[in-house]
């Protein structure tokens, strides 16, 4: 559906359409905020065991290695002490100094061998035991974080199914309300929104203040914006002001009124209750 040209459309609609738009986007927003950081938290909290999960399975891949590395090495004393058995069975057969002193050679350097093996395996041991108690820490520490997820997301399945209808049928809302405001209008819209946390891009004027940023507003202004002949910004922040007659048009004028629309309240107090 093509959009309304702006130059065909009175202010007054245009601004009604923006602030009917802005009423859905709070309610939205105020959905979210309910979520809180949930969201991310738990996003978070899912990479976090992500990466202990790979780097606990990197610890069991290592400590398999250095149990094989040991494996091997006593494979290797094995072989050297059946070498040394051979070496003293021979000697019962030696015929002269010259055999003899070379049979005790051969001895000593297997019996040096195995030593400097078996210290080895005693540090390898001892990095075993290391890599266990980071593997156990680190498995604890998963269990931990999975368990922190699951409560988050508990909290968040139960925030998104209280929410859930509404939220559909705010965004069909907001869906069918931005088909009736021209590209360039919604463009300038959604900037202003992007750039302020609270999400409000159209505000009125109370006690001769923006709203918004609650800067004292020039007279000429506020009586100009009240003419709704052209569309006015907060020179201090930015933000369209809309007549507060169209903001809240079943009022008296000066009464106040917080309440946007027909949806249940989601405050956080109201979510606490």
């Amino acid at each position: 559906m093509a959009k309304t040209k702006t130059n065909s459309v009175p202010v007054e609609e245009r601004l009604t359409a923006l602030y009917e738009l802005q009423k859905i986007d709070s309610q939205i927003d105020n959905l979210h905020k309910l979520k809180g950081e949930l969201p991310s938290e738990v996003e978070n909290l899912e990479t976090e065991i992500a990466g202990l999960n790979e780097r606990n399975e990197k610890l069991k891949e290592e400590i398999k290695e250095l149990e094989s590395k040991i494996s091997k090495s006593n494979a290797q004393i094995s072989d050297g002490e059946a070498l040394i058995a051979k070496y003293e069975k021979q000697q019962e057969s030696i015929k002269n100094s010259r055999e003899y002193d070379s049979i005790m050679q051969q001895i000593e350097l297997q019996k040096l061998d195995i030593q400097l093996v078996q210290k080895k395996n005693k540090e390898t041991v001892a990095n075993i035991k290391l890599k266990e108690q980071l593997l156990e820490q680190g498995i604890k520490k998963r269990d931990a974080k999975n368990k922190e997820a699951e409560a988050k997301k508990d909290d968040l399945k139960k925030i998104i199914s209280r929410t859930e209808k509404d939220e559909k049928t705010l965004v069909k809302q907001r869906e069918k309300a931005r088909k009736t405001i021209d590209e360039r209008m919604l463009k300038s819209y959604d900037r202003i929104r992007e750039f302020y946390k609270d999400g409000l891009a159209i505000v009125s004027i109370e006690r001769g203040s923006c709203e918004g940023c609650h800067n004292q507003l020039p007279p000429q202004m506020i009586v100009e914006m009240r003419a709704r002949k052209k569309i006015h910004n907060c020179e201090h922040c930015g933000r369209i002001f809309v007549d507060r007659q169209i903001a809240y048009p079943h009022l008296e004028h000066n009464e106040e009124d917080n309440s946007m629309s027909e949806f249940p309240d989601y405050s956080e107090e109201a979510w606490e209750d």
